[in-house]
């Protein structure tokens, strides 16, 4: 018997035939002796839809009220899961973020996890009890309802899953596991049966969008087991996913590159002729940080005149609050020649663990892009991956000409020893 923690996300939930799909699955692994916590998003674009009516009464609505509004879909959600269930003869619960008792700190619409009391939930575990937990939401030190950002399910899923020390965490979506890149884009994409924590979390990061980066985080930090699977197949058939793992497993697959990641939602801002002296990074990035933007990629241009440009990137969203705060403290804080930028561009990125036993991958990946006549704009590179902010209108020809370049829609080379 093992327990279990399984996360559905809104298109798993997203009609009360998926919703019963989801029992019939659950239920599955009840009657195999498992206990069961479900974690479960509100259904396909509900969330939007509250948000928008928020938006309706005020262009910027209160973020403590924008929470109680957002929370009110996994609210539903639970509670038909739970009727399911119960319908289907088994004894089932369900508790709000709040009602378990996941305490987040007071950043509302983006709240971070300091705590959950799992208490409750193992008393109606060796009960036998089905418990079935709202993602995406939690309550501050004042009871105050908050919300853990978009995605933040996977989140409540990961961290559920490390509080109550949870034989694996299964998290099931639309599509059947990891693949190296979106199907969507270059159909000879493979699923990935395994992929590393470090992995998943820069491909997560970058702008892969089947898990959320927190997720990845606790998962590694606490070290969950996490599978992705698909809510869509059927709920009678056991299915391997994509196992995310750790790099000392020794039966990872042996791939130097394992995916192309990007994103759409980036913008670039550039100061230009910005004195070059200590303390002007922080004089331009510490009013956007104080502001609660969340800043990607920089780069540092000197010139030869004492002066330089400063370049950064920041989510699309998030683009014309970061030009009025440099605005607004251009001439005070520093001073600036101009401020211009551009919500035009993505990021594309290559992510392997093998890079660090390998060379010439960035020459390889610059010139696959050169060949194509795509310019690259921003470059930024860790252990294990490279990015590059481009022109968006070359976003899905510079991932088809990246994973043809990198061969990943070939099968990995085995271990040698190990079964094929």
């Amino acid at each position: 018997m093992a327990l279990i923690v399984q996360k559905y996300g809104g298109t798993s939930v997203g009609t009360t035939d998926r919703i019963k799909n989801v029992a019939r699955r659950v239920a599955r692994f009840h009657r195999e002796g498992h206990q069961l916590v479900v974690v479960v998003s509100a259904m396909s674009g509900e969330t939007n839809r509250l948000l928008a009516l928020a938006k309706e009464l005020s262009a910027n609505p209160n973020p403590r009220e924008l929470d109680v509004v957002a929370a009110t879909g996994e609210q539903v959600t639970i509670g038909l899961l739970a009727i399911a269930l119960e319908e289907m003869g088994f004894k089932a619960r369900s508790y709000t973020g709040g009602q378990v008792r996941i305490l987040t700190d007071n950043a509302f619409t983006k709240a971070r996890i300091l705590s959950i009391d799992e208490q409750n939930m193992r008393a109606d575990l060796e009960a036998g009890t089905i418990v079935i937990v709202a993602g995406f939401q939690g309550v501050d030190a004042e009871e105050n309802i908050t919300t853990l950002g978009r995605g933040g399910s996977d989140t409540s899923g990961v961290a559920l899953a490390a509080a109550l020390k949870a034989d694996e965490c299964q998290i099931y979506t639309d599509v059947d596991g990891v693949y190296t890149t979106d199907p969507r884009i270059v159909p000879e994409a493979r699923r990935l049966d395994t992929v590393t924590f470090e992995e998943m979390l820069e491909m997560a990061s970058l702008g892969s969008k089947v898990l959320q980066i927190r997720s990845v985080e606790f998962a590694g930090k606490y070290q969950v087991k996490l599978r992705v699977l698909s809510s869509l197949e059927d709920p009678m058939v056991t299915s391997r996913g994509t196992l995310i793992t750790f790099e000392e497993d020794h039966s990872m697959e042996q791939a130097i590159i394992s995916g192309i990641a990007f994103t759409r939602d980036e913008a670039k801002i550039s100061v230009m002729g910005v004195e070059d002296k200590p303390g002007i990074a922080y004089a331009i990035l510490g009013p956007v940080a104080a502001a609660n933007i969340d800043v990607d990629m920089i780069v540092q241009n000197i010139g030869a005149s004492g002066h330089t440009d400063f370049s950064f990137t920041v989510n699309r969203s998030e683009y014309q609050k970061a030009l009025d705060v440099l605005a607004r403290e251009r001439g005070k804080v520093f001073k600036a020649r101009e401020i211009i930028g551009d919500s035009k561009i993505c990021k594309v990125s290559v992510v392997g663990i093998g890079m660090r036993s390998h060379v010439g991958l960035a020459s390889k990946m610059f010139k696959s892009l050169a060949d194509e006549g795509i310019n690259i704009q921003m470059i930024s590179t860790s252990e294990i991956k490279i990015s590059v902010v481009i022109d968006e209108k070359y976003l899905e020809l510079a991932v088809r000409v990246l994973h043809k370049t990198f061969e990943l829609d070939k099968p990995p080379v085995p271990i040698a020893g190990s079964a094929v």
